[in-house]
């Protein structure tokens, strides 16, 4: 699934941002702008490639863009008021796909992977995205060019990276742990953060908390917790704030996937790593 086109209805904002974002990544654009070239800024430039709608104002544009387009995103910062809840409605009422982004409830990243999902749910390759113009929201075209970037290298990443299952390659010592793997937690986590694949990061950064136990199969094999590497083991004790007393004590080889998980999770949504932007 890959953008091959993006419309957008010329206002100032979110449908310039998507405009701009088209252009600068060679994307195809185009949509359907007022008679007149009409914006909040004047007169559109000529260097987007919209086609004035003979008679038509900005409703009769925003029906055309959404029926031009295989799905329609709206992205804000809160409730949908004024041409952006029309487009919604208009889009609704087409039986067209749409999805509201609230950037007011959401981080970029649990935003990007929710649109790359209901995109490739949805089979989009046009794209229409609306918005508030800027005198209403004047973050929204940052907003809005940073999340298509982030959804677009999601899309190249899910598209062309191989997924790798070994992170180790240099033999076992003496223990039978393979050579170099990590025996602390920062250690461990400094690794992923080095050698997963970028695909494996998405989906782990993209997961709810509470389903990161998905992952400790990889973490186990691949750090030996279920081999012998008690060192990060009882590493992974300590930073989870365990004692010898502690019931809970014995953490064993998926407790501690779970301790560098937790850390390797909050350690990728909040760094930027992948593009991913606050």
């Amino acid at each position: 699934m890959t953008i091959q086109k993006i419309v957008s209805g010329g206002q100032t904002g979110a449908d310039r941002a998507a405009l701009d974002f088209a252009i600068e990544y060679g994307i195809e654009h185009g949509g359907w702008v007022p008679e007149g070239r009409k914006a909040e800024d004047g007169i559109l430039s000529m260097q987007y490639n919209l086609v004035e709608l003979p008679g038509g104002d900005y409703p009769d544009r925003t029906a055309r863009n959404v029926m031009d387009a295989d799905g329609t995103l709206i992205i804000s910062h809160g409730e949908l008021t004024g041409g952006s809840l029309l487009t919604r409605v208009v889009a609704e009422k087409q039986g067209k796909p749409v999805l509201h982004v609230d950037m007011g409830r959401l981080i970029a990243f649990d935003a990007a992977i929710d649109i790359h999902e209901w995109m490739a749910a949805n089979d989009i390759e046009v794209l229409n995205v609306a918005g508030p113009r800027e005198s209403k929201d004047p973050d929204i075209y940052k907003t809005t060019r940073n999340l298509l970037e982030t959804v677009f290298h999601i899309d190249i990443i899910a598209d062309t990276m191989p997924r790798t299952t070994r992170l180790f390659a240099s033999g076992k010592d003496s223990a039978g742990i393979e050579k170099g793997v990590p025996r602390t937690v920062e250690q461990a986590v400094d690794h992923l953060m080095d050698h997963l694949p970028s695909m494996d990061k998405i989906r782990i950064a993209s997961a709810k908390k509470e389903s990161l136990r998905d992952f400790t199969d990889l973490l186990k094999r691949e750090f030996g917790l279920d081999s012998g590497n008690r060192e990060l083991i009882e590493n992974c004790k300590k930073v989870a704030g365990l004692s010898g007393s502690d019931p809970d004590a014995d953490l064993g080889a998926r407790g501690a996937s779970m301790v560098i998980l937790r850390i390797f999770w909050e350690k990728l949504r909040q760094s930027g790593h992948l593009r991913v932007v606050k």
